[in-house]
Formats: C-alpha cells, sequence, structure tokens
C-alpha cells in the first residue's frame, strides 16, 4: 500500500453507562483491555486501545461515563478526562443500545464539540427483533449530527468490520504511531490494578461500594515470573470487611481470579498479594488520586 494512502487516528469511545463502550474497544482491539461489569461507571481512566489493519491503524479511546451527580475530586478528573478526550480527537463513536435511545444519550452527544463527526454505533442488535431494529434506525436516521449509522453486536462481533470502514473516513492520512503488536498505550502495572478492579466489582456486584480503588505497591519482573503486590483502597472500615469476607475468602477469591486472568494476559507466572486498606475520603485527596494515577 502507498504509504500516503494509509490513515491513523484517534477515535473517542463514549456513552451512557452500559450500553458497552468498553465491550466494543475489546471487540475492535482483539484483547481485553477495558474491564468490564454491570456496575456504572467501571471505567474510570481513559485508556487507548489500538487496532492495527493493513490500510488503517485506530487508536480507540475509551472515557469515563460522564458525572454529574457526584462532586468529588475524582469525578472531577474523569470529567476533565472526558471533555480532553473529546476535544483532541478526530472522530467520536456515540455508542447507543439498539430499541433505546433517550435522553441520557441525548446529554452524551452534546458534549461532543460540534466540529467533531459523530458515528453512532448501534449496540446489542442481537437482542432485538428485526422489524423493530429498522423502525428504530429508522428515527434516528433523522437525528442530524450522526454522520453515519452502524448497527452492530459487541459481544458477538457482529458489523465490526463495517464500522471500521466507517471509521477509517475520518481519519488523517498519517504513519501508524505504534508497533503491529501493540494493542494499548497502557503499562503491565496499570493492567494489573485494572484487573484486580474488575475482579471486586464482579466477585461483589451491588454490594461493593463505589468508593474503593486499586493501588499497585510492587511491581518486579523476573523472567518470566511477576511479583506483584496491590492494595485494595476503600472509604469505611465497613467496606473492608465487605471484601474481604468470612475468614478472608472473599478476598482470596478476587486475588485467585485476578492472578490467573493476568497469567494468561502476560504470558506467565504471577505471584500476587492483595491487601485492603481504610483510607477515608481517598476521592476528594488530591494526593491519593496521583498515586492511583489521574492526572
Amino acid at each position: 500500500m502507498n504509504a500516503t494512502d494509509f490513515r491513523c487516528g484517534e477515535i473517542a469511545v463514549v456513552g451512557r453507562p452500559n450500553v458497552g463502550k468498553s465491550t466494543l474497544v475489546n471487540a475492535l482491539v482483539g484483547e481485553r483491555l477495558s474491564i468490564t461489569s454491570r456496575k456504572p461507571q467501571t471505567t474510570r481512566h481513559r485508556i487507548r486501545g489500538i487496532a492495527t489493519r493493513e490500510d488503517a491503524q485506530y487508536i480507540f479511546v475509551d472515557t469515563p461515563g460522564f458525572q454529574s451527580q457526584h462532586r468529588s475530586a475524582l469525578n472531577r478528573v474523569m470529567n476533565r478526562d472526558v471533555t480532553r478526550a473529546l476535544r483532541e480527537v478526530d472522530v467520536v463513536v456515540l455508542v447507543a443500545e439498539a430499541g433505546r435511545y433517550g435522553e441520557a444519550d441525548r446529554e452524551v452527544l452534546a458534549r461532543v464539540p460540534k466540529e467533531k463527526p459523530v458515528v453512532l454505533a448501534v449496540n446489542k442488535i442481537d437482542r432485538i427483533a428485526r422489524a423493530d431494529l429498522l423502525r428504530f434506525l429508522t428515527e434516528l436516521a433523522r437525528e442530524e449530527r450522526f454522520a453515519e449509522i452502524v448497527p452492530l453486536s459487541a459481544a458477538r462481533g457482529r458489523n465490526l468490520a463495517e464500522l471500521l470502514k466507517a471509521l477509517r473516513g475520518y481519519l488523517p492520512a498519517a504513519p501508524r504511531r505504534y508497533a503491529e503488536d501493540e494493542f494499548t498505550d497502557r503499562s503491565e502495572r496499570f493492567l494489573a490494578a485494572e484487573r484486580i478492579r474488575e475482579k471486586l466489582f464482579r466477585q461483589l456486584g451491588d454490594e461493593l461500594p463505589y468508593g474503593a480503588a486499586v493501588l499497585i505497591d510492587k511491581f518486579e519482573q523476573t523472567g518470566r515470573l511477576r511479583r506483584i503486590h496491590a492494595t485494595i483502597v476503600v472509604e469505611k472500615q465497613g467496606h473492608k470487611s465487605i471484601v474481604i469476607g468470612s475468614r478472608g475468602a472473599r478476598l482470596k477469591e478476587i486475588a485467585s481470579a485476578a492472578r490467573k486472568e493476568l497469567e494468561t494476559l502476560f504470558g506467565g507466572k504471577v505471584h500476587l498479594e492483595v491487601w485492603v486498606k481504610v483510607r477515608a475520603g481517598w476521592s476528594d485527596d488530591e494526593a491519593m488520586l496521583s498515586r492511583l494515577g489521574y492526572d
């Protein structure tokens, strides 16, 4: 391919909570990069996922959900991250759920700068009847903000190639920024913290307090062996008891599940130790947020 025909650029992936933003990014990248759960605002960091094809390199930016109800320093940082991402990218993918498009979706769309092209990805089309989907897509086509509309199923991998084809037209002609085998700009240390946090969400579900985070205290590698020490930070003593569980059973389950997945991700043995500490008000503590990787 002629070098001038190659495209490379950044794509922000936005949408209201639980429409499948992170699932879509993972499917496009081909790796479980962004963590997923049924809990709203699972994604807290701006995460770049890289998908390289013969004619383009797509740099997807998975963003936190915009938070307008809670006013903590953490939420201010996340909101600032979303705003910055929308300003810097070449094109925006708004993810919506098939059969459901309402005020919450429009609020997200309203935050996208007017000059940015918006491609609407209608996700979860496998959960709606074909006739209902066609009516839904016809109604959405009347929304003037959308440059294109692509129906798809992130979980089943349907129409992902069509989305990439649509997005390529909005990327600038430019050489690739990352090697072909790279799938993220994030470090292994960051990925370890995210995997532990995901297992925390999945093990505890609604019992888990929103005010929980993961801090990597030590990350050492010797050959293919990685030694990781991590701390789960919670707001209250009662939250600590929930995470640890009876005789430490829950914490062991969380650590074991995270370790197994990290060994698969890193392709080597992982020795993982996890503790739980109470840090009241951590989500409003700028110094603590900096230690946790929130810029």
